[in-house]
């Protein structure tokens, strides 16, 4: 999608991983200024990577990060938006270490952790690191997003959700900041449809990569060599999805035209429905979505060492 970016803004990153250097690719190449943005990451080989590949500025103090600063004792203008993009499992530890921080600067919050609920953020963003209320502590303006990892090549899909306490413009500079690395970006009436966008595009890439690993396996065992089933599945895939996103045609549509009554495809698509497809993909939507509802309660908990997600 295209994003009119405000390249005045000023951007923190605590995380230096592939979605934060996807996103940071993204804001560069829609011509942000690199000086505008820090990253706070705690691997010396990490943090060079980012200052060569990018040029950003770097740290290892995540609350120095949020005054867009590399020294904490040295603060001209704070980061307008912070973007948390580190594992759901250290999350609250990373929250209340820049809580006074973020209590004192007032950033926009975007976290991109997958089962972390704006009301856990919230609570820690407003304690210490023993967990204590900080006094005076005011729920912080938050926006949750679900991306996915074709972010990582700038045709990502993502599902946001902003707090009450987020303004109009702090909701146009994370929609915008996301959208440089999607294609499609929609806000979610409520929070708990996040899980369903994790069901669907958070997800849904490895039902696509699973689909063309079967259909690649199938043509191989007919006898295609492997380097050929691959190239051919491959670009099916790609092709089919160029069609859907370049028309503006309903999917069941632009299979009906692709369907000659009684031809081969014909017999491919009765096959499917025969084998209950359309159930399987229900299916996995379904348990998907109720998986990100449990990992939202598992991290919540006091202490958790959660799974790979």
């Amino acid at each position: 999608m295209s994003a009119k970016l405000d390249t005045t803004k000023r951007i923190t990153f605590i995380g230096g991983g592939n979605m934060a250097n996807a996103i940071i690719g993204g804001l560069l190449a829609n011509g942000y200024p690199p000086t505008n943005i820090i990253v706070s990451e705690p691997f010396e080989a990490s943090r060079e990577k980012l200052q060569s590949t990018f040029g950003v500025l770097t740290t290892t103090d995540n609350a120095a990060a949020v005054a867009f600063s590399q020294d904490p004792k040295n603060v001209t203008t704070p980061a307008d938006l912070v973007m948390l993009a580190v594992k759901p499992q250290i999350m609250r530890d990373v929250a209340q270490g820049i809580a006074h921080a973020v209590q004192k600067h007032k950033p926009v919050v975007v976290t991109i952790a997958a089962g972390i609920t704006l009301k856990d953020l919230a609570k820690w963003l407003s304690s210490d690191a023993q967990g204590n209320d900080i006094s005076g502590a005011r729920s912080p303006a938050l926006v949750r997003v679900m991306p996915n990892t074709p972010a990582l090549v700038l045709e990502g899909a993502t599902g946001l959700f902003a707090s009450s306490e987020v303004t109009e413009e702090q909701k146009t500079l994370a929609f915008n900041v996301l959208g440089a690395v999607s294609k499609s970006a929609f806000w979610v009436e409520r929070e708990e449809l996040l899980d369903v966008v994790t069901g669907l595009s958070g997800s849904g890439p490895a039902y696509f990569f699973l689909m063309v690993e079967c259909l690649a396996a199938a043509a191989t065992e007919l006898g295609l060599p492997s380097e050929v089933a691959q190239g051919l599945a491959r670009q099916t895939c790609l092709g089919a999805g160029r069609m859907l996103v370049d028309t503006a045609e309903d999917p069941a549509e632009l299979r009906r035209k692709v369907t000659s009554p009684n031809g081969t495809t014909h017999a491919a698509i009765q096959s499917l429905e025969a084998s209950g497809m359309r159930q399987a993909f229900k299916d996995a939507v379904v348990a998907a979505t109720k998986r990100g509802e449990e990992l939202g309660k598992m991290f919540s908990q006091p202490t958790v060492s959660g799974p790979k997600l």
